[in-house]
């Protein structure tokens, strides 16, 4: 494609139609003979095209063509929405070829507090030295305390935000320095404020973390204050998937609500996870909602004790994980019902209808996501 042919291509999609330049009259063409040329006149031809001992350069004078860009109306100048980066956004989220991400901005108050019924949700994030709550520390702990109206699910009035380092006594890890940005000079000394923290969480009728079962346990260690309280996971207890989601990982959800940030800081984190809580899903009513309505639910930790070797795939396949202590594979279940029918599958497909025992762990949500057992029976296939 020519570089003309673009430019105009680029000013059509901004709304500028370029004007037309005439084509250049085509030569006439020479008319031919009308009878055949004498010999006389061949030879007089070839002695005028005959080669000469000093050809002399003629010079042609041809046509220049300028290339005049169109005149721009004076509504719209480019130079203005070059310069108006939401303009620009506005043009490109109109083309379908183009989508548009804008940095999540956090908020700091909600609005809408009119005295109605609310429930205080905290929205909670940590980073750690690593993976083990048993041999690992927190490095950094934020939390963002707020009213949410119990009849919308939407939050409303202010956000209280806590944010604190903590020196985990040991350096850490060049890994987790490059997934953070936390080195070991910015938590040297630094050390969570127990007081201000448990007065937040003493507060709060819900804690939420994005992968609760990683956090909560953490903080557990920490300070008990936390064991006292109910807990909601938003990456265990929304199905994504079956909400139209490709991912459950936190910055993807973001992205399909159309934000980016800067993901693996603590606080930043926390405002991506709340505003996408506060979005409808597929049911209308929000993330915090579900969280809210599901704090109540009983979990089951459902272990098939005894599952045939040949029946992995299939087990690995349905979602289920392998405890290598154990020795056993195991799946979360988020209601009675999905517990009755999790079994039922479990006679068909793996135990092939011969009698059997599966282990059951009951897990409210005083308990549940943390390293804490619940209460454990025995179930016959």
């Amino acid at each position: 494609m020519s570089t003309h042919k673009r430019k105009t291509d680029q000013m059509s999609f901004l709304g500028f139609e370029p004007e037309v330049a005439e084509k250049p009259a085509k030569p006439a063409k020479a008319s031919k003979p009308e009878s055949t040329p004498t010999a006389a006149a061949i030879n007089a031809a070839a002695t005028a095209y005959a080669p000469s001992p000093a050809p002399v350069a003629a010079t042609v004078a041809l046509p220049v063509v300028a290339a005049v860009p169109p005149e721009v109306p004076a509504a719209v100048q480019l130079p203005a929405l070059g310069t108006d980066p939401e303009a620009m956004a506005q043009v490109l989220t109109q083309h379908p070829d183009f989508r548009v991400l804008r940095r999540l901005q956090p908020v700091a108050d909600y609005g809408g507090l009119q005295g109605q019924p609310t429930q205080r949700v905290i929205v909670l994030d940590t980073e750690t030295t690593g993976l083990d709550s048993r041999n690992e520390a927190i490095i950094e702990l934020a939390m963002l305390s707020v009213q949410v109206d119990t009849a919308t699910g939407l939050p409303v009035g202010p956000v209280t935000i806590y944010e604190s380092f903590e020196d985990p006594g040991k350096p850490i890890p060049p890994a987790i320095q490059d997934i953070t940005g936390i080195d070991d000079t910015m938590v040297a000394g630094q050390r969570i404020d127990d007081a201000a923290v448990t007065a937040l969480v003493q507060a709060a009728d819900l804690i939420v973390a994005h992968n609760a079962g990683f956090d909560r346990p953490f903080v557990e260690a920490r300070l008990p204050v936390f064991a006292t309280k109910p807990w909601n996971c938003s990456f265990a207890g929304i199905d994504w998937k079956k909400e139209g989601s490709g991912s459950a990982k936190l910055e993807f959800l973001a992205s399909e609500r159309g934000w980016f940030y800067d993901a693996h800081r603590a606080q930043v984190d926390c405002h991506a996870l709340l505003q996408v809580l506060s979005t409808p899903l597929a049911d209308g009513q929000t993330g915090l909602a579900r969280l809210l309505a599901g704090a109540g639910q009983t979990r089951y930790k459902l272990r098939a004790t005894g599952a045939p070797f040949e029946s992995k795939d299939k087990l690995k396949a349905r979602g289920y994980r392998w405890d290598g202590e154990g020795r056993v594979w195991w799946c979360s279940l988020g209601s009675q019902a999905l517990l009755d029918a999790e079994c039922d599958w479990l006679r068909a497909e793996v135990y092939g209808q011969r009698r059997a025992r599966v282990q059951l762990e009951a897990m409210d949500s005083r308990v549940q996501f943390s390293a804490r057992p619940g209460q454990q029976t025995d179930r016959e296939l």
